[in-house]
């Protein structure tokens, strides 16, 4: 039989989706509503933790690395429990634990009672759902399609995120930034932040009947799609004891597995890899967990902070498929460093000093950002401009660096430890969420302080330096850490 010609031209590139398993459309749409309820949450988090139960900027940032410690230590123990019971059964679990998490956030007025029972928890179900579904996208696409299946993911991910940051502002607006909204048919109340929670968990709710639809079994391969029948490892034991037995085995599997990555150089690389990494990711923890408090201490409560950061995922989805296609012929680490040097300098034009921008924000520019894109009457504050520019850049960094990061950990899996290997991929998210509550709580409280003189520039550029280190280590020490991609060239 004659070898197939490849599809030619942009479209053509995308063309290899036709006939794509059922299951990746799925995964993509469980992607697309599992961040928006994520996005919604996170943004809130730290606001929350502030305004309903009174935590400082530093420990509502230092609550968030507990958090993101023990959604992380998960996520690591997630891989081999997924490669064990199976995507399906993992998905479930997780979307049921976050359901009840979320539940307890919205309601529960009592703070340890919050946070024993729904943040922490939620952590759980978070990172049920992590590496399962960059294995997902592995497991549902071919090799012709992996790398346009994973641009599409990411894709997908930020329009999740779009319209999150809407929603966010929408509900802000309607209820005031520290309104509350009466529920008489339960006979409470709840707060604005508290109200964003209830959304994110209407979202959780949803994905139940859209999980539904994956199949047992199912894998796609070169020739097609392959239903395997699932291999039950404990068939003679009860729910619990299969459960307990499997989580048992998971640890287990998991220290084997890193016991035995500690034996190989290659890992070392790839954690050096993914340590620089994090150094980018701290720009999107900045973003998540400081930017709503640097947005409403100097632009006002109820600033669009969430359509403003939005910009950011209209980019993406509009020119990630394109960079995708267009680039998936070079290495990941290659597009890695040219999407690193863009993502790092970004910062820097929010460490400017306002006054710089006061022309452009009076202009046709901070006219179009402020009046016609936010909504905003009279003046436009320097700021909103500034961050226009900042997330336009980071975007088209963003579109070049990350999608690759999820293709680089998954690329080098062996068979049957796709998940495994995709949970390291989040050590970078880990590493940022330490910055981010170690020292970021601590610029927040001294250079934007919520009531005092604000020097919020200082702390953009700190931010700036420390995502700088990004780029230079990767190039510094590229001979040293970069890892052989399969199918490319170095």
């Amino acid at each position: 039989m004659a070898e197939a010609t490849p599809a030619r031209g942009f479209l053509g590139r995308f063309s290899v989706l036709k006939g794509a398993s059922r299951e990746l459309w799925i995964t993509f749409g469980v992607k697309f509503l599992g961040v928006t309820a994520y996005k919604l949450m996170n943004v809130t988090l730290v606001l929350w933790l502030s305004s309903d139960f009174g935590f400082s900027d530093q420990s509502a940032l230092h609550l968030v690395v507990a958090w993101s410690l023990s959604m992380t230590v998960v996520t690591l123990l997630v891989g081999s429990l997924t490669d064990a019971i199976g995507l399906r059964k993992t998905f479930f679990l997780g979307v049921w634990i976050c359901v009840i998490a979320r539940a307890v956030m919205a309601f529960a007025t009592g703070k340890w009672l919050a946070l024993a029972c729904g943040l922490f928890p939620l952590a759980v179900g978070e990172a049920l759902g992590t590496p399962v579904l960059l294995a997902a996208v592995r497991k549902y696409s071919n090799t012709q399609q992996r790398s346009i299946a994973f641009s599409l993911f990411y894709t997908i991910m930020n329009l999740g995120f779009l319209v999150a940051g809407y929603v966010f502002d929408f509900v802000r607006k309607g209820m005031g930034e520290y309104g509350k909204l009466d529920l008489p048919l339960i006979g409470t109340s709840v707060t604005t932040y508290r109200a964003l929670f209830l959304v994110s968990l209407a979202i959780e709710i949803s994905m139940l009947a859209v999980v539904y639809f994956i199949r047992r079994g199912a894998e796609m391969t070169d020739e097609g799609v392959r239903i395997i029948p699932e291999q039950i490892k404990y068939p003679d034991a009860n729910l619990w004891t299969s459960f307990r037995l499997t989580v048992r085995d998971s640890v287990r599997d998991t220290i084997k597995l890193f016991a035995g990555l500690l034996q190989q150089s290659g890992f070392y690389r790839l954690l050096a890899f993914l340590m620089l990494i994090a150094f980018l990711k701290l720009i999107f923890m900045q973003i998540d967990y400081v930017f709503p408090k640097f947005g409403i201490r100097e632009l006002g409560p109820g600033a669009p902070v969430g359509r403003l950061l939005a910009l950011n995922n209209w980019l993406i989805i509009l020119i990630v498929p394109f960079v995708g296609a267009f680039t998936q012929r070079f290495p990941a680490y290659r597009m890695v460093i040219v999407g690193g040097i863009i993502s790092a300098a970004s910062v820097f034009f929010m460490a400017l000093p306002t006054f710089w921008f006061q022309s452009l924000a009076a202009g046709a520019f901070g006219r179009w950002i402020g009046h016609s894109y936010l909504g905003l009457q009279g003046a436009v504050h320097p700021y909103y401009v500034m961050t226009a520019i900042f997330v336009i850049f980071l975007s088209i960094g963003e579109a070049f660096y990350s999608p690759r990061v999820y293709e680089y950990a998954a690329a080098i899996a062996p068979k049957g430890q796709e998940a495994s290997y995709s949970a390291l991929s989040y050590i970078p998210f880990l590493l940022a969420k330490l910055l981010v509550g170690t020292v970021s709580g601590e610029l927040l409280a001294k250079y934007c302080p919520e009531v005092g003189v604000r020097h919020s520039g200082t702390m953009w550029l700190i931010v700036a330096l420390m995502a700088t280190v990004a780029p230079v280590g990767l190039i510094a020490l590229r001979r040293f850490i970069q890892v052989p991609e399969v199918g490319r060239d170095a």
